[in-house]
């Protein structure tokens, strides 16, 4: 594929027109301002964004065609359902999403889509966020979802959650619309990666953004399941073994106190020594059946990037054979 690159702002060259940057809003009409402007000067042109307005009320929409940018009404509701509407709506090879509060820098724009050379999906990772723009509770919880999702796909990514991101149309293809709300991040790395898609990331700067937040606690439970909802859809056999893995705890509780009463008082509970043994039993051989389940996972993840790879090499040699 030719390489994507943002060029300068005016007319649409055919490979300009290969790229859209996409951006979700609702309620976002200072934070959208200074994001087009800030697009416009690192070269992404009017006729490359799409904005996907979520119903706001404040002139969102006014304020980007006021800059001559196209703007939808998204359908659905929640970030998940606006980036789905812009990739119905798009017809380019690869999009750019980023949120539209101005906390992502437009600048690196042109380096995302120059990563997609290598990769189906290429994230911003905010490994340099600035004061106050993300509180501790938020960086906490992304890097505990971050290491789930690591663990599930078999990925090492920082930032799985970050709001700005490139990717290929047609890494996509058959992705199950399985997530609400902010959950979609997680939902295209998660498709990207069990396919045997590649997911890359660059460090970026992280600003406080312009207007009132919305996300908050509720929002990161809500992504927490949407996650469980991903890995029962995508390794179903690692979250039913990890979950059957917990019986170890009431397991070794009930052998606690069953050692305790025997021990010190000598009383002896045969039949709660019974269920403490099968309890510890089935706790420990079902989580090692969610390790085998994720080297499974990650086996075929293997497989599958190994047989894209095949099928990538044998195209170009044939390209090269019709060349000659």
């Amino acid at each position: 594929m030719t390489a994507l690159r943002a060029g300068p702002r005016g007319p649409q060259t055919a490979e300009e027109e290969r790229y859209v940057v996409v951006l979700p809003t609702l309620d976002e009409r200072e934070g959208l301002a200074k994001t087009l402007d800030e697009l416009f000067s690192v070269g992404v042109g009017p006729g490359q964004i799409l904005v996907v307005d979520g119903g706001s009320r404040d002139g969102t929409c006014l304020e980007a065609e006021k800059r001559g940018v196209r703007c939808i009404q998204q359908n659905g509701k929640g970030k998940a359902d606006a980036v789905r509407t812009a990739l119905r709506a798009v017809d380019a090879d690869a999009v750019v999403i980023m949120d539209a509060d101005y906390t992502y820098p437009a600048k690196y724009v042109p380096q995302l889509l120059a990563m997609l050379d290598r990769c189906d999906e290429a994230i911003g990772a905010r490994a340099r966020p600035e004061k106050g723009a993300q509180r501790a509770v938020f960086r906490l919880g992304n890097r505990l979802l971050t290491a789930w999702f690591n663990a599930v796909f078999g990925t090492r990514l920082t930032d799985v959650l970050s709001g700005m991101y490139a990717v290929r149309k047609e890494a996509l293809e058959g992705i199950e619309e399985a997530s609400r709300g902010f959950g979609i991040e997680s939902e295209i790395a998660a498709h990207i990666a069990s396919t045997g898609g590649e997911i890359c990331e660059t460090p970026i700067e992280y600003r406080r953004r312009v207007g009132r937040k919305k996300l908050g606690v509720r929002h990161g439970v809500l992504i927490a399941l949407d996650m469980l909802r991903l890995s029962l859809r995508y390794n179903p056999a690692f979250l039913i073994f990890a979950v059957a893995s917990l019986l170890t705890i009431p397991g070794f509780s009930i052998a606690s106190w069953v050692a305790y009463e025997w021990i010190f008082l000598g009383v002896k509970h045969y039949v709660w020594g019974i269920i403490a043994i099968a309890l510890i039993a089935g706790g420990t051989a079902s989580a090692t059946l969610a390790v085998l389940a994720l080297y499974l996972k990650r086996m075929e993840i293997r497989l599958l990037r190994a047989v894209r790879g095949a099928r990538t090499a044998r195209g170009k040699a044939t390209a090269r054979r019709g060349d000659t």
